[in-house]
């Protein structure tokens, strides 16, 4: 059991160094993805909930495909869809070869995915937000745009941010997947390490314990925002 311990130490005598190295690059990843996924899951929200009908049908296109889809599949078509795209649009303009990052690539993927459950969550919360609101910042001759920043999400953040918080978690996990298009996170780390000493309980379960880590660090911080977001709410029956 100590020789196994010993595998942990930082140094060239253990793995902990790149076990470290790969769980900062999952966090900087999940932390990438979040901003663009949640910009994107609004907008397509918005969509949905348009009094456009085009608008609606890209949208409802949007949430079914990327929700349909398995999620490293996704991953391989940005990767290698993206791949060959950039690649094109790059050769109208000089003649040389450009190479899509991973990192962009995973955060890109995982983006639309995580925007196409966000934007379910965001419609909820658009449709609880009482029409009577929105009629009064009207008839108080805001704009449009000043009403959706002053009124809708304010009260949208705050209906929207549990179901938002699961998704983040379930993000935290689907960064594993990016490890099959080379990037270092933390389950690739762990493979090599694996490979190299032959012991995959250990290595596995020290992975399972560092998700399980950022899961409850993510859960308390979650709580706290939620709070925050409630502060002056009056409880039914209170």
């Amino acid at each position: 059991m100590t020789e196994l311990f010993g595998l942990l130490q930082f140094g060239s005598e253990g793995w902990a160094d790149e076990l470290l190295a790969g769980t900062w690059l999952t966090i900087r990843l999940a932390l990438a993805t979040v901003p663009f996924g949640l910009m994107l899951g609004l907008a397509v929200a918005l969509a949905k909930n348009s009094h456009s009908s085009v608008l609606r049908f890209v949208g409802n296109v949007f949430t079914t495909v990327f929700r349909g889809l398995p999620e490293l599949l996704t991953l391989f078509i940005v990767y290698y869809g993206g791949q060959i795209l950039f690649q094109k649009i790059v050769a109208l303009f000089v003649d040389t070869y450009v190479e899509v990052s991973s990192f962009v690539a995973g955060m890109v993927a995982l983006g639309v995915v995580f925007a196409a459950y966000a934007s379910e969550v965001f419609l909820a919360a658009l449709r609880a937000i009482s029409k009577g609101q929105i009629e009064a910042a009207r008839a108080l001759g805001l704009s449009r745009g000043l009403t959706l920043r002053l009124v809708i999400i304010p009260q949208l953040w705050r209906y929207a941010l549990p179901g938002i918080g699961n998704l983040w978690l379930v993000l935290l996990k689907d960064t594993s997947l990016v490890s099959v298009i080379a990037l270092d996170d933390l389950l690739r780390q762990t493979k090599v390490a694996v490979g190299a000493t032959k012991e995959p309980f250990f290595f596995y379960l020290a992975a399972c314990l560092i998700y399980l880590v950022l899961s409850i660090v993510s859960s308390v911080f979650l709580v706290a925002m939620e709070k925050r977001a409630n502060r002056g709410q009056r409880r039914v029956g209170a």
